[in-house]
C-alpha cells in the first residue's frame, strides 16, 4: 500500500470512528446517554471551547437543568468571582435582592470580560434556577458559586464587613492586610509589578488573615453561610496576592496557582452541601479537560479536570468537552476592549473540529466509552480553543495538541455557532487592563 493509500485508509477509519461514537443532537431528549453517563458522578465538569459562543452556554444549561432536575445535583461552580457570584447565590435561593430579576443582578458584574456571565444566556438560567428553588426546601436548594481567584480587593472588603459585625477584636488583622494593599489604588498590575521591584509583599498579612478568619469561623461553616462565605473570601485573598505575584514574574505556575485554587474550592462546595453531594462546574475546556492529555502537561501545567480526577475515582468525575466547526463568536481585540461579534473561520485541516465536521456534518454529542484506543480518541490531534481576546487571522495558535479519549469522557460537538448575547456593552477602559488570562492562553 503507498503512503497516501495508507493516509486514505487511516483517515477512513478516524471518521467511521467518529461517526460510531455520535448521537445526533437537536434537543434536550437527545442527551440522555450523557445524562445516563452523569447520573452517579460527584463532580460534572462542563467545558466551552469559548467565552463568547450560545450554543455553548445554552446546551450547558440544558444538561445542567436535567442533572439538577433528575438526579440531585445541588451546587453549581463557574469561573467567576466568589463575591459576584455569593450575590446570585443568594439572589436564587430567595435570600436578597428579590427586587430585581437575573438581569439585575448581573448587571453588579464589573470586572472585565463582563459578557461572560452578564449575558442573555445566564440569565434565562438563573431564572429557572431561582423558581426551581422556590419549590425546594432549604436544604435541597441548589447553589451557585465563584470558583476563581481574581476578586482581590472585594473579598477584603467582604471580610472586613463580616469581622466588623461578628468579630469586631479581629478587625486589625484585617485592616493591616488593607492597609498593605492601600498604596496600589485596588490596581493588581500595580502591586504585582511592585513586588517584581521590590522584594516585599502583602503575602504575610493575607496568610496572617486567612489564618484568624478560620479560627474565627471553626466550627461555623456548615450552619451559617454567611461563616463560609468570609472563609472562602479568605482564601480567595490569599490565593490572589500569590496568584498577581507570580504571574507578574512571568512564571507560568500562575496558571497552577489559579486552577488549584478552583480546585480546591469546588471541594469545598463538595463538602460543604454534605455527605453525596453532586455538583457542577462550568469553564473554559482549557480548565476541564484533562491537561495531561495535552501539550500544557509537558510544561508542567495542571488543571481542574486533572486535579479532579487525579483526587477521585474514575466514577466520580465526569469531564465533557465542546467544540465548533464555524461560526461566530463574541471577542475583543486586546485585553480590557469592548467586545464585538468576530467570525470563526472553518476549522484547520486535520484538526478535531475538521474530522468531526467531515465525519458529521452536524450537531451530535460523543460519549465515550471504556475502550479510547481507537485511531481519534488516541490520536493527537489539533483541538481549537478560543480565548476572550481573539484573532482569527492567527487561528494556528488557537489549536492545543490533544488526545481525546483521554482529555473528556463526552464530547458536544456543534456545525454551526452564535455569538453570545451580553446585557450590556462594555465600556472604553480607563486605563489598560492586566491581563489575566481567564482562559490561561
Amino acid at each position: 500500500m503507498t503512503a497516501a493509500a495508507h493516509g486514505r485508509s487511516r483517515a477512513a477509519g478516524v471518521l467511521a470512528e467518529i461517526r460510531s461514537l455520535a448521537a445526533p443532537l437537536t434537543g434536550a431528549p437527545d442527551l440522555d446517554r450523557l445524562v445516563e453517563r452523569c447520573a452517579g458522578a460527584r463532580f460534572v465538569a462542563v467545558g466551552e471551547a469559548s467565552h463568547g459562543t450560545h450554543e455553548y452556554y445554552r446546551w450547558r444549561a440544558l444538561l445542567s437543568r436535567r442533572l439538577i432536575e433528575e438526579h440531585g445535583f445541588t451546587w453549581i461552580g463557574v469561573e467567576g468571582d466568589w463575591p459576584d457570584c455569593w450575590r446570585l447565590n443568594r439572589w436564587v435561593r430567595g435570600q436578597a435582592e428579590q427586587d430585581r430579576d437575573a438581569r439585575g443582578v448581573l448587571a453588579g458584574f464589573g470586572r472585565w470580560p463582563r459578557w461572560m456571565w452578564a449575558n442573555e444566556e445566564v440569565a434565562e438560567f438563573l431564572d429557572w434556577l431561582r423558581e426551581e428553588n422556590a419549590r425546594r426546601p432549604e436544604a435541597e436548594q441548589v447553589g451557585f458559586y465563584g470558583l476563581d481567584v481574581y476578586s482581590l480587593w472585594d473579598s477584603l472588603r467582604e471580610i472586613i464587613t463580616w469581622l466588623e459585625a461578628n468579630a469586631p477584636e479581629a478587625l486589625p488583622a484585617a485592616l493591616q492586610a488593607w492597609q498593605c494593599f492601600v498604596p496600589f489604588h485596588e490596581d493588581p498590575h500595580e502591586y504585582a509589578w511592585s513586588t517584581r521591584i521590590v522584594p516585599e509583599s502583602c503575602e504575610a498579612d493575607v496568610v496572617a488573615l486567612l489564618a484568624e478568619v478560620r479560627r474565627r469561623t471553626l466550627g461555623r461553616l456548615e450552619e451559617d453561610p454567611a461563616a463560609f462565605d468570609v472563609a472562602l473570601n479568605a482564601m480567595v485573598a490569599t490565593d490572589a496576592e500569590r496568584y498577581y505575584r507570580t504571574m507578574v514574574r512571568g512564571d507560568r505556575q500562575s496558571w497552577n496557582v489559579r486552577d488549584e485554587h478552583m480546585a480546591d474550592t469546588a471541594e469545598l462546595l463538595s463538602r460543604h452541601h454534605g455527605p453525596g453531594a453532586k455538583g457542577l462546574v462550568w469553564e473554559h475546556n482549557s480548565h476541564v479537560g484533562d491537561a495531561r492529555a495535552t501539550d500544557m502537561f509537558d510544561a508542567g501545567l495542571v488543571n481542574v479536570g486533572q486535579l479532579l480526577r487525579e483526587r477521585h475515582s474514575a466514577p466520580e468525575v465526569v469531564l465533557v468537552g465542546m467544540a465548533g466547526w464555524s461560526g461566530t463568536v463574541i471577542a475583543a481585540e486586546s485585553w480590557g476592549e469592548a467586545e464585538e461579534v468576530v467570525a470563526v473561520p472553518e476549522a484547520r485541516s486535520g484538526s478535531s473540529e475538521d474530522l468531526l465536521h467531515r465525519a458529521l456534518g452536524e450537531p451530535a454529542v460523543l460519549v465515550f466509552g471504556r475502550d479510547r484506543s481507537g485511531a481519534w480518541l488516541s490520536g493527537r490531534f489539533g483541538h481549537r480553543a478560543i480565548g476572550v481576546v481573539y484573532h482569527p487571522w492567527r487561528e494556528a495558535g488557537n489549536y492545543v495538541p490533544t488526545r481525546m479519549g483521554e482529555r473528556y469522557d463526552a464530547l458536544l460537538w456543534f456545525e454551526g455557532t452564535s455569538a453570545l448575547r451580553p446585557l450590556s456593552h462594555e465600556p472604553p477602559p480607563e486605563e489598560p487592563e492586566l491581563e489575566t488570562e481567564p482562559s490561561g492562553f
